[in-house]
């Protein structure tokens, strides 16, 4: 009998579940970084679309 007697669980199979199961994590968290990445896109141009619309209230202003 070995040391490592796994009593009927597959160790290769375990294994392989483990590297699955940290695949399916990375993926989650390279979702999660895309989804942050893109809010923080678009708060950038909502930003900057009220930066120019200020501007251009100023630039109305100054014509009347």
């Amino acid at each position: 009998m070995s040391y490592f007697d796994t009593t009927g669980l597959d160790l290769p199979s375990m294994q392989e579940e483990l590297v699955r199961d940290r695949i399916r994590t990375l993926h989650r968290e390279a979702e999660e970084h895309r989804r942050a990445a893109g809010l923080q896109r678009l708060q950038r141009a909502q930003r900057g679309a009220e930066r120019a619309s200020a501007r251009l209230r100023t630039a109305l202003l100054r014509l009347v």
